[in-house]
């Protein structure tokens, strides 16, 4: 782990699959960082524009049917799920791992997270090393937005 500003950087599916394994309540937040989210400490519905009461945000906890499956291949899937979001969302938007309570559920069924600690961000290499990890699976498969 390096550091980036005052965060520290990960910057492999290993080092982010040690850190959800120490904590239960891991969530990977895309947005242009914690500095600039935490003054608000609440996401805005794209659709609608309403406020929600806390951050989106993806959890990375480790679900118990994944049985004794790789933490990694885990993480690499949580990551690859959304790494559509630089894209859509525009420049400096990138991944941040942090620790929170879930308050509700935003309208795409996502958490909404308050209590927020921010851990460190993600190196944008590690979304490569995720996208080469799912694209050893045999299964079919892609990011959430699958027609780009």
């Amino acid at each position: 782990m390096s550091t980036s500003g005052d965060l520290p950087v990960l910057h492999s599916l290993t080092e982010l699959a040690r850190l959800v394994e120490r904590h239960p309540n891991l969530y990977v937040r895309w947005s242009r960082g914690p500095a600039k989210d935490l003054r608000a400490a609440r996401s805005r519905d794209d659709l609608t524009g309403t406020h929600m009461p806390g951050l989106s945000a993806n959890p990375l906890h480790v679900e118990h049917w994944w049985e004794d499956r790789p933490v990694e291949l885990w993480v690499a899937r949580r990551l690859h799920d959304y790494s559509h979001l630089p894209r859509e969302k525009g420049d400096g938007v990138r991944p941040w791992v942090l620790l929170g309570r879930e308050k509700g559920r935003g309208p795409d069924n996502e958490p909404l997270v308050q209590e927020v600690e921010p851990l460190a961000w993600i190196d944008p290499k590690m979304i490569e090393e995720a996208r080469a990890e799912v694209a050893r699976q045999t299964g079919s498969w892609g990011p959430l937005r699958r027609g780009e």
